[in-house]
C-alpha cells in the first residue's frame, strides 16, 4: 500500500488521538473495502425479502434493509417498478436522525435533495402533506425527478433555486428543513473512488463556508417549534462540528437534539449531540448527523402564512400532487 498523504495525516491526527485510530481510518481509505449495499422500501416492505439481508443493526429504520455483500439491488426488477431506493447505508445513518421529529408533518423542505435519497427517506418516515427538494445545481435535477417519480413520491414538488430565495420567499415555514450539505466529499476514498484535493485546507475553508451559508438560510425557513437537519458524508471537523458551532452561535433559539438509538456514535469532538460513523466501523463509508430545533414557541400559528400548493405553483420543475392512499 502507497505512503498516506501529509493531508491525509493531518486530519486523522485532527480526528482520533489514539494512533491505532489514526491507523483504521487511513487504512479503510487507502484500501477501501466493499461495504454491503442497502435499500429503502418505498411501498410495504415485503415479509420476506427478495434479496439476501443481513442482521439489523439496533438503530436501523424498519424500512430499511443492509444486504448481503454481492447483492445487486439496483438490477431487480423490484428497483424499476419503484419498490425501494438504493442507498449507501451511510445515509441511512444520517438520516436515522429524522424520526425523532414527532408526526404529524405539514411542510418538508430537502434543501440539497438531489438525488433524492434524503427526501425519499422523510417522506417514508414522516408522510409530510408536503415535501418540497430543492437542487441548485441544474445538471443534477433529471436524476433527482427521475428518482422520485420511479418510487412514486406524493405530494412532492422539484424546485431549482439559491437557498437565499426560499429563506426570502417562505421564512418560517416548515416543520423541517434538511440540510444534506454539498462537501469535499472525504467518504467516497472509503469507496474506492476519487475526490481530488478532498484534503487540502483550501478546499475544506471553501467548502465549510458554503455550507455556513446554506445552513444560515435554511435555518429562516424553520417555523418555530420546527427542525433542521444538517448532514454531510465527509470527516473535516471544519465542515462538521465547527459548522454547527458556527450556527449555534448565530442561532441561538436551535437547540441540537439528543438521538438516543445513535447515541454510541456520539461525535468524540465536541459535547454537542451529533454523530458520526466512520469507515473502520464496517457499515458504511461515513457519515455525520446532527438534528437541530427552533426552541422560539409558535405563538402566532394560525396568523402565520402557510406554504400551499398555489404559492410555489411558479418555481415548480416537476410536480407530483398526488395523495397517498
Amino acid at each position: 500500500m502507497e505512503k498516506p498523504s501529509n493531508l491525509l495525516l493531518k486530519v486523522s491526527r485532527r480526528l482520533f488521538a489514539n494512533l491505532d485510530d489514526q491507523e483504521k481510518f487511513i487504512e479503510a481509505l487507502m484500501n477501501p473495502q466493499p461495504f454491503s449495499p442497502s435499500i429503502l422500501w418505498c411501498k410495504e416492505k415485503p415479509d420476506i425479502s427478495p434479496l439476501s439481508v443481513e442482521t439489523p443493526t439496533d438503530w436501523q429504520p424498519q424500512f430499511t434493509d443492509r444486504l448481503c455483500l454481492g447483492e445487486k439491488p439496483g438490477q431487480h426488477p423490484l428497483h424499476q417498478q419503484g419498490y425501494f431506493y438504493c442507498l449507501d447505508f451511510s445515509s441511512v445513518f444520517a438520516a436515522t436522525s429524522l424520526l425523532a421529529i414527532p408526526v404529524p408533518v405539514s411542510l418538508v423542505f430537502d434543501m440539497c435533495a438531489a438525488p433524492g435519497g434524503k427526501s425519499i427517506f422523510a417522506w417514508k418516515a414522516l408522510q409530510p402533506d408536503l415535501l418540497i427538494s430543492n437542487e441548485v445545481i441544474g445538471k443534477r435535477l433529471g436524476m433527482l425527478i427521475s428518482n422520485l417519480k420511479r418510487c412514486q413520491i406524493s405530494s412532492s414538488a422539484v424546485v431549482n433555486r439559491d437557498s437565499s430565495i426560499f429563506a426570502e420567499m417562505f421564512p418560517d415555514s416548515s416543520n423541517l428543513v434538511i440540510v444534506d450539505a454539498p462537501c469535499t466529499g472525504q467518504s467516497l476514498l472509503a469507496k474506492g473512488e476519487k475526490a481530488p484535493g478532498c484534503f487540502h485546507p483550501t478546499a475544506i475553508n471553501k467548502s465549510a463556508n458554503r455550507q455556513k451559508r446554506i445552513i444560515a438560510n435554511s435555518a429562516k425557513l424553520v417555523s418555530p417549534e420546527g427542525y433542521l437537519a444538517y448532514m454531510t458524508c465527509t470527516y473535516s471537523p471544519e465542515e462538521n462540528e465547527q459548522v454547527c458551532e458556527w450556527f449555534l452561535e448565530r442561532f441561538p433559539q436551535f437547540q441540537a437534539i439528543e438521538i438516543t438509538n445513535l447515541a454510541k456514535y456520539q461525535s468524540h469532538l465536541t459535547k454537542m449531540p451529533c454523530y458520526r460513523m466512520f469507515p473502520q466501523d464496517r457499515l458504511g463509508a461515513g457519515a455525520f448527523t446532527v438534528l437541530f430545533k427552533n426552541t422560539n414557541e409558535d405563538k402566532d400559528q394560525d396568523e402565520r402564512k402557510e406554504v400551499d400548493l398555489n404559492t410555489i405553483s411558479s418555481l415548480y420543475i416537476y410536480q407530483n400532487l398526488k395523495k397517498s392512499s
